[in-house]
C-alpha cells in the first residue's frame, strides 16, 4: 500500500478529532470563561489561551519530531490534549476560571503539535500529490462539523449541576481514540534518509525572501486571523443577541463544515485553476461574510456569513500551504514549517485574545470591521504575487542544495 492510501486516511481522522475539540472548546469556551471569570471582558482568554499554547510549541514541536520522528511525537501530544480536557472538566466542577485556562493550554499545546498532520501528509507523497494531500487531511474536519458542536450540546449537562463539564470529558475521549489510530501510521522519518547528511539546507533568511513564502505567510496568518477573530466572537455575539445555545451550536456547526467539506475539492480546483485564483476567491468569500455581519444579526445572517467565513479560510490556508511546500527542500521542513505554523498561530492568538475586548468595548459591528485591513493585505499580496508569476523565474525549480563539503 502506498503512502498516500496508507496514511491520508489515517491523518484525516486525527485531524478530525483535533477540530472536533477545537470546535467544541469554540462553542463553549467563551460561554464558560463568561460564567468562570469576573472580570467579563476575559470571556474569551481561554480560547485565546489555546491558541497562544499552539502557537508557543509550534517551533519545538517540529524541531522534537524532526529528531525523533512525526509518529512518536503526535502520540506523545495526545497526552497533553487528555490532561488539558480532563482539568478542563475539574476546572468547572470547582468553578475555577484558572485552572479552566490551564486546561484549554494544554488542548492547545496538543494542537501545536497537530497544525502538522497537513505537512506530514504532504511531506509523505509525491510532489505532484501534494496539495491533493493537504486538501484531504483538511477534510477530515468535516467530521468534526458535526461531531464538535453536537457533542457540545449532547454533553453539557452530562454533569446536571456542572454545565460543559461533560463536554471536555468527551474530549478526552477525542484524544484516546488519536492515539489508538496513531499506531497505525506509518511515516518515513527523515534521519533515516542518508542524503540528509550529505546535501547543505540554505539558510533561513534565503527562504523567507521567495516571493510565493511571503504570500503564503501573509494569507496563512492572515486567513486564519480573520477566521479566529470572527468565529471566537460570534457565541458572544449570538449571545448578546438572545439566540439561544441550540442556535449558536448550530451557526457553529455549519461554519466548521464550510471550513472543511470544501477540502475535498480545493486540491483540484487548485491543480486546475491555480493556486492565487482560488486564494483570491477565498478573500472575497472573507468581504461577502463581513458585510453580510454588518447588515443584520439574525440567525440567517450569522449562519450565512459564518458559513462564507469558513469557505474563505479553506480557500485561504489550503491554498497558503500548498504555496509554502513549494518553497523548501525536505531538508528545509523542520525549520520553514515552524516558522510559518508560529507565525500563523501568534496572529491567531491575538485574534483570539482581542475578540472578547472589540465585542465588548465596540460590539458586533466592531469585530467585524476589525478584520477588513487584514483582507485588504491578502487582496493585494495575492495581486502582487499574480504579477510576479509573470517572470520567468517564477516556476524555476528550487536552488540544487550543495554538498556539505562544498561549504
Amino acid at each position: 500500500m502506498d503512502s498516500f492510501r496508507r496514511n491520508v486516511p489515517l491523518l484525516a481522522i486525527c485531524q478530525a478529532l483535533m477540530m472536533s475539540s477545537t470546535s467544541l472548546n469554540v462553542t463553549t469556551a467563551a460561554l464558560v470563561g463568561f460564567s468562570l471569570a469576573a472580570d467579563k471582558s476575559l470571556a474569551t482568554l481561554p480560547l485565546a489561551a489555546q491558541y497562544i499554547a499552539t502557537m508557543l510549541t509550534s517551533i519545538p514541536a517540529s524541531m522534537l519530531m524532526d529528531r525523533i520522528g512525526r509518529k512518536p511525537g503526535f502520540m506523545l501530544a495526545t497526552l497533553f490534549g487528555a490532561g488539558g480536557g480532563t482539568i478542563a472538566a475539574l476546572a468547572i466542577m470547582h468553578r475555577d476560571f484558572w485552572y479552566f485556562l490551564l486546561g484549554t493550554v494544554l488542548i492547545g499545546v496538543f494542537n501545536g503539535f497537530g497544525t502538522y498532520f497537513r505537512f506530514a501528509a504532504a511531506d509523505a507523497v509525491s510532489e505532484d500529490k501534494k496539495s491533493r494531500a493537504i486538501s484531504y487531511i483538511m477534510a477530515g474536519g468535516v467530521l468534526a462539523a458535526f461531531i464538535g458542536p453536537n457533542m457540545a450540546n449532547l454533553s453539557r449537562n452530562w454533569f446536571t449541576t456542572f454545565e460543559f463539564a461533560g463536554s471536555y470529558a468527551a474530549v478526552v475521549g477525542f484524544y484516546v481514540l488519536a492515539l489508538f489510530v496513531l499506531m497505525f501510521l506509518h511515516l518515513p522519518h527523515r534521519n533515516n534518509d542518508p542524503a540528509e547528511r550529505i546535501y547543505q539546507p540554505r539558510p533561513l533568511s534565503v527562504i523567507v525572501r521567495q516571493p510565493r513564502f511571503i504570500v503564503a505567510l501573509i494569507c496563512g496568518m492572515f486567513g486564519y486571523g480573520v477566521m479566529s477573530l470572527v468565529m471566537t466572537a460570534t457565541p458572544l455575539a449570538m449571545h448578546h443577541h438572545a439566540h439561544s445555545f441550540a442556535n449558536t451550536s448550530f451557526v457553529i456547526e455549519w461554519h466548521v463544515l464550510g471550513m472543511f467539506a470544501p477540502s475535498f475539492f480545493t486540491g483540484h480546483l487548485i491543480k486546475r485553476f491555480g493556486v492565487i485564483p482560488i486564494m483570491l476567491m477565498g478573500t472575497l468569500f472573507g468581504l461577502c461574510c463581513v458585510v453580510i455581519n454588518l447588515l443584520g444579526s439574525t440567525m440567517l445572517h450569522f449562519w450565512t456569513a459564518l458559513v462564507l467565513l469558513g469557505l474563505s479560510w479553506n480557500f485561504l490556508f489550503v491554498g497558503a500551504t500548498s504555496l509554502l511546500t513549494s518553497t523548501y527542500h525536505q531538508y528545509e521542513r523542520a525549520k520553514t514549517q515552524a516558522l510559518n505554523d508560529f507565525s500563523v498561530f501568534t496572529t491567531v492568538a491575538l485574534a483570539s485574545l482581542s475578540a472578547g475586548s472589540l465585542q465588548h468595548l465596540f460590539g458586533w459591528h466592531g469585530v467585524n470591521l476589525g478584520v477588513l485591513p487584514m483582507l485588504i493585505i491578502m487582496f493585494l499580496s495575492l495581486l502582487w504575487l499574480r504579477v510576479k508569476s509573470r517572470h520567468p523565474d517564477y516556476n524555476a525549480p528550487l536552488p540544487i542544495l550543495l554538498h556539505k563539503t562544498e561549504v
